[in-house]
């Protein structure tokens, strides 16, 4: 061991405990590349240094200049804090599930008038909830066809006289009279038996409904009753596709190895239907069942949890049930959830290939970033992190951060920042504003600083990015995207002038334009909701019976100033008094 490691590494093994705890891999600049949890901090650290390694575990250990340690009580606990350090540090060699994707349900309100909406998880207890659906089309197409047969309240809030939808037939009007005794019951227990797929009894009343309507000679009428009845039938027979009469909630878990790395397929099965799949290709990193354990811990911290997980990997078993007590893991040996593994497995291999043959593998990006530290004369930049200022003419001037790990981008960490009304249409003194308050507060709370800066604007943007920089005591490499004489990118530009000339049919460049579209596109569609928020600010002020209560309806309702604009007087009189509405519809059409 004394030929290979190096006398910090040694030492370090030697203090390590037989307890569980999470462990922070370090670079010869103490900079955290690697965090992970161990049950065991001793054997589990000096596997990394006593075992010969390969592919990414190996570029990792190649890298460690030292490590560090933190011991907990439990499994659980180190589970918790590793999840945590990542969050705040994102070292460059932890691989993060990102997708936080939730299948839709439909929820009823339990109490008061019967009301439904979409949700994406289950956790108000206000509510019963029905699903999870496919997609969110189908769940819309269901709440569509539900409020269309049943008189379930349709507005959010209680508005002061009815709506069109009394009219219709289609609302009780709970807003001008109580419900009668019973009636929200039948309600409930009518639309619980129409989402359980006992729709007998909404077509059989639809159906008298359209024969009724045809002996009078109402075909109009009729013919809508007809596309009613159609539309249960294709809801109803599009839920049922699948249907195993298998009401447990089950997630399936297949995987595939390849040329060092690793895909992890899960089928979601809810009420006996597959819903779809989620495959996450991953460089393998380390023994496989340890790696996929981790992958799905992380993976049920923002997706709902089943009842049962099935899957061929014992190890799997112990690390799940320890963490998330709801869910039962299952090692099935024959039968059908054998058969459901199969087609995880099917999947994943699906999912490796077109991985392989989508020219986005993780090292491509890794070379491009070695490329491109070359180029500057910097460390390797796995961290980078760009600006941007949007204003018009000054008004509504805001500022926008994006940020991208190992050449992908990671939009939990993108920022948004409103200018001061001084530096409004000053770009330098934004660019100082926006980076003096981005790293004082990095440096505030402790947290890790990006490995380069980018700005868009060329030397003067890199100037004041520096200056925001000096102003909080911090140093960051910093470039700009400069352009040439025809308003094209042509490269990048450090503090003293001097250009780095990019090929612009090069991979890096095209990286690099891609990172600056991303942060443009969030720098703008910030500024135009920070725009259109003003625009309506400013159309509410000065109306009597418009205060701060009725102004948050009327957004929460009419959300942009198009769909304000569109809203007639009478609906908006819904939520404000009359002449209010009368006052802001003539504002919104330039009405005298």
């Amino acid at each position: 061991m004394s030929s290979v490691l190096s006398k910090k590494i040694q030492d370090g093994i030697a203090l390590l405990p037989n307890r569980p705890g999470v462990y922070q891999m370090k670079d010869a600049d103490d900079k955290i590349i690697y965090i992970g949890k161990a049950k065991n901090l001793k054997k589990r650290v000096s596997q990394y240094f006593l075992r010969p390694q390969s592919g990414k575990v190996a570029a990792m250990v190649s890298h460690v200049d030292h490590f560090d340690f933190i011991i907990v009580s439990s499994d659980k606990e180190a589970f918790i804090l590793e999840m945590n350090m990542i969050q705040t540090h994102y070292p460059r060699y932890n691989i993060m599930l990102m997708d936080d994707s939730h299948y839709p349900y439909i929820a009823l309100r339990r109490g008061g008038d019967p009301h439904l909406k979409i949700a994406r998880n289950q956790t108000d207890k206000k509510y019963f909830y029905f699903g999870p659906y496919p997609s969110s089309s189908s769940a819309y197409q269901a709440i569509d066809l539900l409020n269309k047969i049943y008189p379930t309240r349709k507005c959010r809030t209680i508005p002061a006289k009815p709506c069109l939808y009394y009219s219709l037939g289609q609302c009780l009007a709970p807003c001008i009279k109580p419900l009668e005794e019973g009636k929200a019951e039948e309600l409930y227990s009518s639309i619980k038996r129409f989402l359980g797929g006992d729709v007998a009894d909404a077509k059989r009343v639809i159906r008298a409904k359209m024969e009724e309507a045809s002996e009078r000679m109402d075909f109009e009428a009729a013919a809508e009753y007809k596309k009613t009845l159609d539309s249960i039938d294709y809801v109803v027979q599009k839920e049922s596709v699948e249907l195993t009469g298998d009401n447990v909630s089950r997630d399936v878990v297949g995987f595939a190895e390849r040329e060092g790395y690793l895909s992890l397929s899960l089928l979601t099965y809810r009420r006996g239907m597959l819903l779809g799949k989620n495959v996450h290709v991953v460089p393998s990193f380390g023994e496989v069942e340890e790696q996929i354990a981790d992958l799905l811990l992380q993976y049920y911290q923002t997706h709902e949890a089943p009842r049962q997980l099935v899957c061929r990997l014992p190890g799997v078993k112990e690390e799940i049930e320890a963490i998330y007590e709801e869910i039962e893991v299952v090692y099935p040996h024959e039968g059908r959830l054998v058969d459901m593994i199969d087609l995880a497995s099917l999947n994943a291999r699906q999912g490796l290939d077109a991985h392989f043959m989508s020219a986005r593998l993780s090292d491509d990006n890794e070379r491009l970033l070695e490329e491109l530290g070359s180029l500057l004369e910097i460390k390797t930049p796995y961290r980078i992190e760009l600006f941007d200022n949007s204003h018009l003419q000054g008004s509504e001037a805001v500022g926008a951060m994006v940020c991208y790990i190992n050449g992908e981008p990671n939009k939990k960490m993108y920022r948004k920042y409103r200018l001061s009304a001084e530096n409004a249409g000053d770009d330098y003194h934004s660019m100082v504003e926006v980076t003096s308050r981005r790293y004082g507060r990095i440096k505030e709370e402790g947290s890790s600083f990006p490995d380069l800066i980018l700005t868009d604007g060329g030397l003067p943007q890199v100037h004041a990015t520096e200056e925001g920089l000096g102003k909080v005591g911090v140093t960051i490499p910093v470039f700009g995207l400069y352009k040439n004489d025809r308003h094209q990118t042509e490269g990048l530009i450090d503090s003293e002038g001097k250009t780095y000339p990019i090929n612009n049919k090069s991979p890096l460049f095209f990286l690099l334009m891609r990172m600056q579209d991303e942060v443009h596109r969030f720098a703008i569609s910030f500024h135009i909701a920070s725009r259109s928020k003003a625009m309506t600010n400013s159309l509410f002020s000065g109306i009597e019976g418009i205060g701060k209560k009725r102004e948050a309806k009327l957004r929460e309702h009419y959300p942009s100033i198009e769909s304000l604009r569109n809203a007639s007087v009478d609906e908006l009189a819904q939520l404000i008094p009359l002449e209010a509405a009368k006052a802001l519809h003539a504002k919104l059409h330039g009405d005298d």
